[in-house]
C-alpha cells in the first residue's frame, strides 16, 4: 500500500515523532542527546522553525513545532541526516537510524497547543525515566525545565506557551505546572497521535450520530488533529502542493524523464548519469537529478539510494545541493530542455 503524501503548509502546527528503527536506541548516552540539541540550536534559527515544546527518550523523541517559510520537512531532513552521519560515525556502526519518515501531524493551535506540551513534556513521567514532577523537572532532555524556568533553551519559544496561561511570568508558570500535573493521571492520550474520522469529528459518539443522519461522510484526516473545518482548511491550502505532483506525473514525468531532461540539460548520456563513479561533473548533474526526483516527484530517498547504491544520508545532501543550484542556476523541471 503507498504512502500517503506528507502534509507540510509552512506556519502550522506539527507534532513530529521520530523513532529508533525497530524501536532501538537513537540516544545511547547524554552526549548523543546534546548533539541533537546543538542541530536544533543551529537549525531552528536557520529554518525561521518554532519550537513550544519537545522531550526525548532512549528510542523516541517528541516535537512541537511551527514550520518556517520552507516547510517542515526542510528542517527535518537535514537534521535527521545530519544528526545520523554523526551518530553512526560516533558509534561505529552502518544503516538506518531511524523508523521509516519521521511521522508528523498538522495540530490546530487553539484547540490542541496545550494539551499537546502537556503530553509531550510528560514523556519522560510515562517512561518512568523521571518518578514525579519534581524529577522531571531536573530532567535536562524536556522542554518543561524550561517553561519553569530552571534552564534556559534559546531555541525554546517559552514566553509564547507561558503566554497561554497569564501575563505574569511568575503566575504563568504556577498555572502551567498546576496544568501539566493535571495532566499525569490521564495517561497515554491516543486520541492525540492517532487519526482518520473519529479524532476530526470529536469521538466515537459523534461519528455514531452522523452516522444514523447519514452525514459521515466527510472531510477527515490522518496527518491533521483538528476540528471539521480546520481539517478542510488545511486539505484545501495543501492542494496546490499535491497538484503539481499530480500534474506532473499527468504529463508523463517519472523517474525515467527526470534523468533524461538533466541528460539534455548536461549533455550527458543517460547511463553515465545514474551509473557509478564519482567524477565531478557526474556530481552535479545526480544532485540536481536528486532534487528533482525527491522534492518534485515525491520520490523517497531510500528509493533513489537503493538505485545508485549510496546511503539515504548521501541523497539528502545531494538534494541540498541540488535545490541550491537550481535557485541559483534558474533551472526548471519543464523547461530545462535546451
Amino acid at each position: 500500500m503507498p504512502r500517503i503524501a506528507r502534509l507540510d503548509t509552512p506556519g502550522l502546527l506539527h507534532h513530529v515523532m521520530i523513532r529508533g528503527i525497530e524501536r532501538r536506541k537513537i540516544f545511547n548516552d547524554d552526549k548523543d542527546r546534546e548533539n541533537l540539541i546543538e542541530r536544533l540550536s543551529i537549525l531552528l534559527p536557520k529554518t525561521k522553525t518554532q519550537c513550544y515544546a519537545w522531550s526525548f527518550l532512549s528510542n523516541h523523541a517528541h516535537f512541537l513545532l511551527r514550520s518556517g517559510p520552507a516547510g517542515i520537512a526542510a528542517l527535518m531532513r537535514r537534521l535527521l541526516t545530519g544528526y545520523a552521519v554523526s551518530y553512526n560515525r560516533r558509534h561505529k556502526r552502518h544503516g538506518q537510524l531511524f523508523q521509516n519518515r519521521y511521522k508528523s501531524i498538522i495540530c490546530q493551535e487553539d484547540a490542541y497547543l496545550q494539551e499537546l506540551v502537556r503530553y509531550i513534556h510528560l514523556n519522560p513521567l510515562r517512561a518512568n525515566i523521571a518518578v514525579d514532577l519534581k524529577e522531571l523537572g531536573r530532567y535536562p532532555y524536556c522542554g518543561h525545565i524550561a517553561l519553569i524556568g530552571k534552564k534556559k533553551m534559546e531555541w525554546q519559544e517559552v514566553q509564547y506557551v507561558l503566554g497561554f496561561f497569564g501575563t505574569r511570568v511568575v503566575e504563568a508558570r504556577k498555572r502551567y505546572v498546576s496544568y501539566v500535573k493535571n495532566g499525569i493521571s490521564l495517561g497515554r492520550r491516543p486520541e492525540l497521535v492517532g487519526g482518520g474520522l473519529i479524532r476530526s469529528l470529536g469521538g466515537w459518539d459523534e461519528v455514531k450520530k452522523m452516522r444514523l443522519t447519514g452525514q459521515d461522510r466527510i472531510k477527515s484526516d490522518q496527518r491533521i488533529l483538528g476540528e471539521r473545518d480546520f481539517v478542510s482548511e488545511v486539505l484545501s491550502e495543501s492542494e496546490g502542493q499535491f497538484s503539481r505532483k499530480y500534474q506532473l506525473k499527468s504529463l508523463g514525468y517519472d523517474f525515467e524523464k527526470v534523468v533524461e531532461r538533466v541528460s539534455i540539460l548536461f549533455r550527458m548520456e543517460r547511463d553515465y548519469i545514474t551509473g557509478r563513479g564519482r567524477q565531478k561533473d557526474r556530481g552535479v548533474a545526480r544532485d540536481l537529478l536528486c532534487y528533482w526526483a525527491v522534492v518534485e516527484l515525491g520520490m523517497p530517498m531510500v528509493d533513489l539510494a537503493r538505485r545508485f547504491d549510496i546511503t539515504p544520508a548521501a541523497v539528502s545532501y545531494a538534494v541540498q545541493r541540488g535545490e541550491k543550484m537550481a535557485k541559483e542556476e534558474g533551472y526548471q523541471l519543464e523547461t530545462c530542455v535546451i
